[in-house]
């Protein structure tokens, strides 16, 4: 959530940078800066005859104490406005405070000044691209009939249990999975992330710290007898952590991973670029939590970004690295590289991460700040990163490595599958 003083003392730049992701509403930032100025105008009145009542209530207890108890009556006498005037300010305040909430909530957070303008995917600048597309035969088949001809991803046996996107993983399609979460999680011990194994429902208040409620219902299960939500991604939990929470300034920068299962209720269109494991209800991914310094959050999102390439050279994926333009973006980032790995026998590029810096849009939803050994508290910055998704980077896997003799293992699994080839 934006920060009323900013958008009151940068109303011009705020304008302008929210007009990068598209979202043109001057009258509402108009809104927002009026309902301040009249929740500012309440609170001082409202501070300024507080005061005076506890003068009087000061003045009434040295009366007292002076035994001038009729004088001590009068002046008692005056006090009973005040507080009428005081709870009605309270009043007028706490409907202002709401209605100015309601209309922050809003707006998108701002894009950083690198962001390109766009309304698509089609504008998006490619950073950069790596590793050499596969050339397969002309007989390769795509992933689904891969795990068809294996047996190792049951599509059929998921819709018949749950539904469309809730796939059944088999046998060494099941053993791939688990290979591919431990390999991630230890790379990410290795760069000092600390393993969080949180819960996979949060409550209202949670969805609200990370940006997903009140924009994100549709996509999200909601268990409607608990007022409970299915996550979407460990983001949700992992940085709710440090919702009411004041740092420490030298622990900054904190990284935490997580793996969870994901649930999300996007899918539903038809046709080959959502079949197989394109899109899916639920699936695997670890996720990468940082909390960070205003000073260094761009630095750390340049990192992040570096991590997540180096995972994919070392599964030998052919990769390219997205810039969102303004209209590609979520709702709550500032900055999102978007990672995407060639899939060869659909001959298409598929989105296996997304790395983003949120600024202090979430930190101030979550009222998550940091302070050092002196000063006051103030605002970090949340970034996070999918170190990775599977099931894109399975169905790329099982695409691009298929020989006749069967799909093999990249090297740096093979320690964690036991395996070297699903045939």
């Amino acid at each position: 959530m934006l920060q009323v003083s900013y958008i009151r003392e940068n109303r011009e730049e705020v304008l302008n940078r929210l007009a990068v992701k598209n979202f043109i509403r001057p009258e509402l930032i108009d809104q927002i800066i009026t309902l301040d100025e009249e929740r500012r105008f309440v609170q001082n009145q409202m501070d300024t005859t507080a005061a005076e009542s506890n003068a009087l209530a000061k003045q009434i207890g040295d009366l007292m104490r002076q035994g001038k108890k009729a004088e001590a009556e009068s002046v008692k006498a005056n006090t009973a406005g005040l507080k009428d005037q005081i709870r009605d300010l309270g009043s007028k305040l706490t409907e202002l405070e709401e209605k100015l909430q309601s209309q922050l909530i809003i707006l998108p957070n701002l894009p950083h000044q690198s962001v390109p303008k766009g309304f698509g995917p089609e504008e998006n600048e490619v950073v950069l691209e790596y590793g050499q597309i596969p050339q397969l035969p002309d007989n390769a088949l795509p992933h689904w009939d891969l795990a068809a001809k294996y047996d190792i991803i049951d599509f059929e046996l998921g819709n018949k249990i749950a539904g469309a996107g809730f796939p059944v993983y088999k046998g060494k399609g099941a053993k791939l999975q688990r290979a591919l979460i431990n390999y991630f999680l230890d790379k990410a011990g290795e760069e000092a992330y600390r393993e969080i194994q949180p819960p996979i429902v949060v409550n209202e208040a949670s969805g609200f710290g990370t940006g997903q409620l009140p924009d994100k219902e549709g996509q999200m299960y909601h268990i409607g007898i608990d007022n409970l939500y299915l996550i979407p991604t460990a983001e949700v939990p992992v940085t709710n952590l440090y919702r009411d929470v004041i740092v420490k300034e030298e622990e900054l920068p904190i990284r935490n991973c997580a793996y969870t299962p994901c649930f999300r209720r996007e899918a539903g269109s038809y046709g080959a670029h959502v079949r197989g494991l394109n899109r899916l209800h639920q699936f695997d991914k670890v996720e990468l939590v940082q909390i960070a310094h205003p000073d260094e959050s761009y630095k750390i999102l340049e990192e992040m970004s570096t991590y997540v390439q180096g995972l994919l050279k070392e599964l030998g994926l052919p990769y390219r690295v997205l810039s969102l333009c303004g209209g590609d973006m979520s709702f709550t980032s500032s900055k999102t590289y978007d990672m995407e790995v060639w899939c060869a026998a659909q001959a298409r590029w598929l989105e296996v991460s997304s790395v983003s810096n949120f600024e202090n849009y979430q930190a101030n939803r979550l009222k998550l700040r940091f302070k050092g050994a002196e000063g006051k508290p103030q605002l970090a910055h949340t970034l996070n990163g999918s170190a990775l998704a599977l099931p894109r980077i399975l169905a790329s896997l099982l695409e691009n490595n298929q020989t006749e003799k069967g799909i093999s293992i990249p090297e740096v699994l093979i320690p964690y599958t036991g395996f070297n080839l699903i045939d």
